[in-house]
């Protein structure tokens, strides 16, 4: 027997929803499918607090020999991002993702803040990494980008301390003729220690601003930074701050003791200029202008 036409709707809406839940696990499959066994381990070995190789050198995006150090000044946190340029998706839909929550905060590369862009393709010349730039400085669109963001090419040896120092697994892929690899941001502190990998290729803008302001102890960002980052701590797991009871009954206990040492210390100062009074003087009147108010 045929069902009538709200039945028939509704299991074509069941029907879509099943299907949309099940595709992602049949992408992974078959992605998973695409590999061989030797690339199963590509991924991010977390090394938090972990110190990057500061005196390993490169060549910048304008054929200059740098220290990876020169852009690590021990005021303003660094984003660290690893990518090659001539990759054929992963690497732009995580750049993109980048800037789309950079241009959802007011903190300005070369200000508050550098990115650097390391390509671990060895092969890779300062030509491509100049061409990626202009391209990437023009999407972000802040006059910061020019000054602030950093793109690198490298040797094998040099690529190598910095992917260990932050446990970037990748491989190539013969098969595919292309890298294998995650994606990330990397934060990192003013003095070039790993301070939160933010995994993926979206970002929360709220999440990379705190991230960046806790990078840097304090340096940049607003006392209200400060305040949500004392109520809020970031789980690696659902990949954002979250309400940190600790914190919040801290912050809570402090200005509970602010506002009665306030009251207490008025109420002090009251009895005191009470007793400083003659016996039997009147208490101060307040100017008719201040009473008028």
């Amino acid at each position: 027997m045929m069902g009538t036409p709200s039945n028939r709707a509704s299991r074509r809406l069941l029907a879509g929803l099943l299907a949309s839940l099940a595709l992602p696990l049949m992408v992974r499959a078959q992605l998973n499918r695409g590999l061989p066994p030797e690339l199963d381990d590509i991924g991010i070995r977390e090394q938090l607090d972990g110190q990057l190789p500061l005196d390993r050198g490169f060549i910048d995006d304008q054929g200059r020999r740098v220290r990876l150090g020169d852009y690590f000044d021990g005021v303003r946190p660094v984003i660290l991002t690893l990518n090659y340029y001539r990759c054929p998706m992963l690497c732009d839909v995580m750049l993109n993702g980048m800037i789309d929550a950079l241009k959802e905060i007011n903190l300005e590369p070369g200000r508050e803040f550098e990115i650097v862009t390391l390509s671990f393709d060895p092969l890779e010349k300062h030509q491509a990494a100049k061409a990626k730039k202009q391209s990437y400085v023009e999407a972000y669109g802040k006059p910061g980008a020019v000054r602030g963001w950093h793109f690198l090419v490298g040797e094998k040896d040099d690529i190598k301390a910095v992917t260990g120092a932050v446990g970037f697994v990748y491989r190539w892929n013969e098969d595919r003729g292309e890298w294998a690899h995650p994606a990330a941001m990397i934060l990192c502190t003013p003095k070039g220690r790993i301070s939160r990998y933010l995994g993926g290729v979206m970002f929360d803008p709220q999440t990379v601003r705190l991230s960046l302001v806790e990078a840097s102890a304090g340096k940049i960002g607003t006392l209200w930074d400060q305040v949500w980052l004392t109520c809020f701590h970031y789980v690696s797991g659902d990949g954002k701050y979250v309400p940190h009871v600790l914190g919040i009954m801290r912050l809570g206990g402090a200005l509970t003791v602010l506002i009665l040492g306030t009251t207490m210390a008025t109420l002090f100062a009251r009895e005191a200029r009470r007793r400083r009074r003659p016996p039997g003087a009147a208490p101060p009147v307040e100017p008719a202008s201040a009473a008028a108010h």
